[in-house]
C-alpha cells in the first residue's frame, strides 16, 4: 500500500482529460488510464476483510438494492483511496463546471477538495462515502445513484479491483440514461483491472433542440455469474 499522492497524481496526468471529457460528453462514461498495479489492487481488496476500517455495512438483499454487500470506509482512509480521490477531482473540476454553465446551474465546487468536503461538513453531509464493494455468484446491484444529500459533485470513479474474465465473469457496469423526450439508452461497460471509470453521479447535460436538457442517469451491476468481483467507488461529496 504505497502509493503517495505525488504518484497518484504522475499517474492520473497520463490520461487524456480532454479525450475522457468528450467521452463523458458522447457516452455518459469514460475510463483513465490505470491507476493501480495488479498488487496494489489486491491489497485493496484484501481491507475488506478488515471491518475496523469502516463505518458501517450495507446488505444489499436486506434493503432489497440487489444481492451482495459494500462498505463505507470511515474517513480514516487508507492512503491509496485518499490519494486517488485528491488527485481525480481537479481533473475532474473542469468538466463539472462546464456541465453546471451548459445545464445554468450553479458550480459552488472550489478548487481545493478540502475545502469542498468542510462545505459539505458545515452542511451536515460529515460521513465518508467511499466504497468497498463485494460481489459473488448471483450478485447484482440495482439501478440507483449515489446522492447523499444536498450539496453534490456531479461525477464520480469506479475503480476494478479484479480482473474481468479471469476473476469474476458478469456483472458488467450498467448505466441506463432518460433521454430528454425520448427513450432510456443504457449501456453496459467492461471494467479494467487497476483502471477507473468516470460517470455522471446524477444527469449531464444533453443536448436538445431546444438547447441543454439534464440527461438523468442511473448506475449499476449486472448479476455476477462466477468468481469474485471487488470495486473501489470514489464519490467526491460527503454523506449525510
Amino acid at each position: 500500500m504505497t502509493l503517495t499522492r505525488a504518484e497518484a497524481h504522475r499517474r492520473t496526468a497520463r490520461t487524456d482529460w480532454a479525450a475522457l471529457a468528450a467521452e463523458l460528453d458522447e457516452h455518459g462514461s469514460a475510463s483513465t488510464g490505470p491507476l493501480l498495479t495488479p498488487a496494489e489492487c489486491a491489497d485493496l481488496a484484501a481491507l475488506y476483510d478488515e471491518p475496523e476500517l469502516f463505518r458501517t455495512t450495507v446488505d444489499l438483499g436486506r434493503h432489497r438494492f440487489g444481492s451482495g454487500e459494500y462498505r463505507y470506509f470511515t474517513h480514516d482512509l487508507p492512503a491509496p483511496v485518499a490519494a486517488l480521490r485528491a488527485a481525480l477531482y481537479p481533473r475532474l473540476l473542469p468538466v463539472a463546471r462546464d456541465w453546471a454553465a451548459r445545464l445554468d446551474r450553479p458550480a459552488p465546487w472550489p478548487d481545493s477538495l478540502d475545502a469542498w468536503l468542510a462545505r459539505c461538513h458545515a452542511a451536515g453531509q460529515d460521513r465518508s462515502a467511499q466504497i468497498l464493494l463485494s460481489y459473488g455468484p448471483g450478485d447484482w446491484n440495482a439501478l440507483h445513484r449515489d446522492v447523499f444529500g444536498e450539496l453534490v459533485f456531479p461525477l464520480q470513479v469506479v475503480i476494478a479491483l479484479d480482473a474481468y474474465g479471469t476473476d469474476y465473469t458478469g456483472g458488467e457496469f450498467l448505466l441506463v440514461e432518460q433521454r430528454p423526450r425520448a427513450q432510456s439508452r443504457g449501456t453496459a461497460s467492461v471494467l479494467r483491472q487497476g483502471h477507473g471509470l468516470v460517470f455522471t453521479t446524477r444527469d449531464r447535460p444533453v443536448r436538445t433542440r431546444r438547447g441543454w436538457s439534464a440527461g438523468a442517469t442511473r448506475h449499476g451491476v449486472s448479476t455476477v455469474r462466477s468468481g469474485r468481483r471487488r470495486t473501489l467507488g470514489l464519490v467526491f461529496h460527503d454523506a449525510a
